[in-house]
């Protein structure tokens, strides 16, 4: 009989974990997102957990918290154009024939919004993080040293993609803060999920017309 009762009890205790093991949600992740949970990565990692937790943790780095939509679009653009929506954290990227692609992004905080247009002057894949200089010294007054230089990479706050506006500072690029989206936080740039600027940048040619407005 307790060997009977033993059995049973392994056995209810190993079905949740075989559950979740099938389970296309894997609850690894899930573990860590709790108030509880207060370790980092390197940490995880180095307590076993399968593979599997490290590929989610990066698609949640690199998902849109707001998908992408293919909508009715029916304002005048020649076909590839680039509207950014300042108000309404959106860009646009008309397709012609009344379509568009719709992104949520994350647009400049107060006393960074600008507006204005220009043209996609070049493109780069995983590019470096050069900070310009008034940004390294406004964020040396809060305690923050920026590198002078930061290669690509998913720790670089350009994320996967970037597509420079002319001759400005400014650029779509990519992000590793999904959780800015859709949000004014940025210091001017226009800011996308990694998901969703690299699906932009496959579609977009140097000299495309972007538009900025409130």
């Amino acid at each position: 009989m307790r060997m009977t009762l033993a059995l049973i009890a392994a056995s209810l205790i190993a079905a949740p974990a075989a559950r979740a093991a099938g389970s296309d949600r894997p609850i690894e992740l899930a573990s860590l997102q709790t108030s509880a949970a207060k370790t980092g990565w390197l940490q995880v990692l180095s307590e076993g957990k399968p593979a599997k937790a490290k590929a989610r943790a990066k698609k949640d780095i690199n998902t849109s918290p707001i998908e992408r939509e293919l909508i009715a679009f029916g304002e005048k653009a020649a076909p590839g154009t680039i509207i950014i929506d300042n108000s309404e954290r959106r860009l646009y990227h008309v397709l012609g024939n009344g379509v568009a692609m719709r992104y949520a992004v994350s647009v400049g905080k107060e006393g960074f919004l600008w507006t204005g247009s220009n043209t996609v002057s070049r493109k780069a894949e995983w590019p470096t993080w050069t900070p310009p200089e008034d940004m390294r010294a406004r964020e040396s007054k809060k305690g923050r040293i920026l590198p002078v230089s930061m290669k690509g990479g998913i720790d670089n706050p350009l994320g996967a993609r970037a597509m420079y506006l002319g001759s400005t500072i400014y650029r779509i690029h990519g992000t590793n803060q999904p959780s800015s989206i859709g949000k004014a936080m940025s210091s001017g740039c226009i800011r996308m999920a990694n998901e969703d600027v690299e699906h932009l940048y496959a579609n977009v040619t140097i000299g495309t017309k972007v538009i900025v407005r409130n």
